[in-house]
């Protein structure tokens, strides 16, 4: 793994994405370089579970209930994060993207290999909303309600989301 350096970004409401209001999205720019398939197996070992690999849907959504991250195992995408108004990103192997409950993110284009692995704190479940399918209070209470994850899914204990979201909130 490389340094520790991480880029955050903030967002506000973007239509009808509500984005999260306290915690910024963590973007770690080629963190698993060297080894882009131990991305997952970091994630898990830092109890950031219920895993998978895939794409990003092509379509605005985002998780009420639960923060995401993602690693980019390989090919490379453009994504939007933060809904309609939100920032566009190239994204290639190794980098990961930490997305707070609320944070929208979407898919403009990729490579045809393009592949993510995804996890959430502790393997929660998590729920699907898109821009069609909100009812505001309901879900800015949701958000508000998720836990802070108790360790970085990339640094563990020792890794910058811990400071970075227990001083944002």
């Amino acid at each position: 793994m490389q340094s520790k350096d991480v880029e955050t970004l903030y967002f506000e409401e973007s239509g009808s994405i509500p984005n999260n209001p306290d915690l910024p999205v963590l973007f770690y720019n080629g963190v698993f370089k060297d080894d882009p398939k131990k991305a997952e197996r970091t994630f898990n070992d830092h109890n950031w579970r219920n895993s998978w690999q895939g794409g990003v849907f092509d379509y605005h959504h985002f998780h009420s209930n639960t923060h995401e991250v993602l690693g980019v195992v390989s090919g490379s995408a453009e994504l939007i994060i933060g809904g309609e108004s939100g920032k566009t990103m190239q994204v290639k192997p190794g980098d990961v993207i930490v997305l707070p409950a609320g944070t929208g993110h979407k898919r403009l284009n990729s490579t045809e290999d393009f592949q993510v692995a995804g996890a959430y704190p502790n393997g929660k479940d998590h729920n699907l909303k898109t821009a069609e399918n909100n009812e505001r209070t309901q879900l800015l209470i949701e958000i508000k309600e998720v836990d802070l994850p108790s360790l970085d899914p990339v640094h563990g204990e020792k890794g910058p989301l811990l400071s970075l979201w227990e001083n944002a909130e």
